[in-house]
């Protein structure tokens, strides 16, 4: 059964995203990636689990696990840095514009990322994002690791309870643990 967008409206053209039933997909198409970077929205830090934790845990979880630069709205800036991740902060539409330029040469100046994982951000703006990117952007794989489906993404996690979005956080940290991210050959 193919899933469905969390909210009607989101899903408009021809194509829709991939369904990813296994978290341990998004680990390993993490680590195949040349250059991955995290995009991290506000409402990861709100989001609260089955298990008191924040989904800010679990996400942060996921960046060191994987060896994933992150980048940040101000919001949750301070929080992921008390989880001992390093981001750096930038507004969703600021990052988006960024990602669709051909020239950007990236945060660290070492080039273009070929996939971007996108968690916390508010719903309707994100899924306005990932149609930019799908548009504008084609050479970048997209994963939404939100608790939502996101029809917009390449590749997107399906709804879930919150119990479900903690388990599938985790076991995508727990698959990139030890292994991370392919290091690029420049």
């Amino acid at each position: 059964m193919a899933e469905e967008a969390w909210t009607y409206g989101c899903a408009l053209g021809r194509t829709k995203g991939l369904l990813i039933r296994k978290p341990e997909m998004v680990a390993a198409m993490v680590r195949k990636a040349r250059r991955p970077i995290m995009v991290v929205g506000r409402e990861v830090e709100d989001a609260e689990l089955d298990d008191g934790r924040k989904a800010t845990d679990y996400v942060a979880d996921v960046a060191r696990s994987g060896d994933i630069p992150v980048v940040t709205s101000a919001y949750a800036y301070n929080a992921l840095v008390e989880r001992g991740v390093r981001p750096a902060a930038m507004s969703l539409v600021e990052i988006i514009d960024r990602l669709q330029d051909p020239g950007w040469k990236g945060l660290d100046g070492k080039g273009q990322y070929d996939l971007a994982l996108f968690v916390g951000a508010p719903y309707h703006m994100l899924s306005q994002a990932l149609s930019s990117l799908r548009h504008f952007a084609p050479r970048l794989t997209t994963i939404s690791i939100d608790r939502y489906f996101h029809p917009n993404a390449k590749w997107s996690l399906p709804n879930a309870s919150p119990a479900e979005w903690r388990e599938g956080l985790a076991s995508v940290a727990r698959a990139l643990r030890g292994h991370g991210h392919r290091p690029s050959d420049s």
